[in-house]
């Protein structure tokens, strides 16, 4: 379970939960106060995987799952990171062209979850690899 709107953190984290974490996940896209019983948040406030420290979401979740280990993965959360948190940490050129790419997708896609099915899947994919 997340928030509704499309960013760059929840598309990524979501991306890597489908693909790392969990082949079957099920996605709610909530609005603001909204919960699902049973569901388990991410990239939300109070969300055991969100924001931690200097971190996003996507960090979080690599780091709790034993996923740093991917040179891959690592450097995409690099890139999610200055996106996400604007502090430029990693310095990653490639930030500024991706979040552009987010931006547009998510112009351009009805609901969040369209986004992240084969969209949004298929920009991760393409990153990753």
């Amino acid at each position: 379970m997340t928030r509704r709107n499309l960013h760059i953190d929840r598309l990524a984290s979501a991306w890597l939960i489908k693909q790392f974490i969990d082949k079957r996940p099920r996605f709610y896209f909530v609005a603001e106060g909204e919960t699902v019983e049973g569901a388990i948040a991410f990239d939300m406030y109070g969300a055991e995987f969100t924001h931690h420290g200097e971190d996003c979401t996507f960090e979080t979740l690599l780091k709790r799952f034993g996923l740093s280990v991917s040179k891959g993965l690592r450097e995409i959360a690099e890139i999610v990171h200055d996106i996400d948190l604007k502090d430029d940490k990693f310095h990653r050129l490639e930030a500024a062209g991706l979040n552009a790419v987010v931006n547009a997708l998510s112009a351009a896609c009805e609901t969040i979850a369209s986004c992240c099915n084969k969209r949004a899947s298929s920009l991760m994919v393409s990153i990753h690899y």
